[in-house]
């Protein structure tokens, strides 16, 4: 049934996109101090892909990326980052290699890849026809992944812990309200390494992209720590580069 549904879907492919170029997006998420890659599970087989796409004749990559992001999780007007461009030989034919030479999947792709930074209760993970499963994973136990997709995942990450020196992260990945240890967490997981409070707290302060709210956090605790939140208009100042 799969095999029918892939080369009905090659032939509208054909009419509608651009050959040989595709997307992938590399959607990162972070929940419980881990932090995740949204993923795909490949209908009848054990490997997952990330949620990617092809680009349409009457778009750029940059909608096309935002459009092919909003159809798999209905994360809309999220910052997407193009990091890198893979085409290897036989990087997609070989997957395909028992389906016709036609078919619209089998052609050689060089794939443009972004990454998202998103808010996983904000997002809500789609299934397609070629997919049965679409899930949060952490990027530390990664599944058995088709093609070369993990080795574009471990570039996402590396570009990730590369920008985060220099742009802010963490819009889209804590909530509205958010203590400085959280924020910190944030930091350490991405990067893979502990850091020092009192360094982390003046470096985050001097960019001053974050608003301190009267009131700390409820809990009971001895000394409850103080809440954030992100002052939006800098936010966007220091990620296009002008306060960073």
């Amino acid at each position: 049934m799969i095999i029918q549904e892939i080369q009905d879907a090659s032939a509208e492919m054909w009419k509608s996109s651009l050959p040989h170029v595709s997307i992938d997006s590399v959607v990162f998420g972070f929940k419980n101090a881990s932090l995740n890659v949204l993923l795909l599970k490949i209908k009848n087989d054990d490997h997952w892909i990330l949620p990617g796409g092809y680009i349409n004749k009457n778009e750029s990559i940059d909608d096309a990326a935002q459009r092919i992001l909003f159809e798999r999780s209905g994360a809309d007007k999220i910052f997407l980052n193009n990091f890198g461009v893979f085409g290897d030989l036989n990087r997609s034919e070989d997957y395909f290699k028992d389906y016709p030479d036609h078919l619209w999947h089998k052609q050689r792709f060089i794939t443009i890849g972004y990454y998202a930074l998103v808010n996983q209760s904000d997002v809500t993970p789609v299934i397609d026809i070629f997919s049965d499963s679409c899930e949060w994973v952490s990027v530390n136990h990664l599944p058995k992944m088709a093609m070369d997709h993990q080795s574009i995942i471990m570039k996402a990450l590396a570009a990730l812990r590369e920008h985060i020196s220099y742009k802010p992260i963490g819009y889209n990945l804590l909530p509205e309200h958010f203590t400085m240890p959280e924020l910190q967490s944030l930091y350490e997981t991405i990067l893979g390494q502990k850091l020092n409070r009192g360094n982390f707290y003046r470096k985050i302060m001097r960019y001053n992209i974050l608003t301190k709210l009267d009131e700390p956090r409820k809990g009971g605790a001895h000394k409850a720590p103080h809440l954030y939140k992100f002052d939006k208009e800098n936010y966007d100042q220091a990620l296009k580069g002008l306060n960073w």
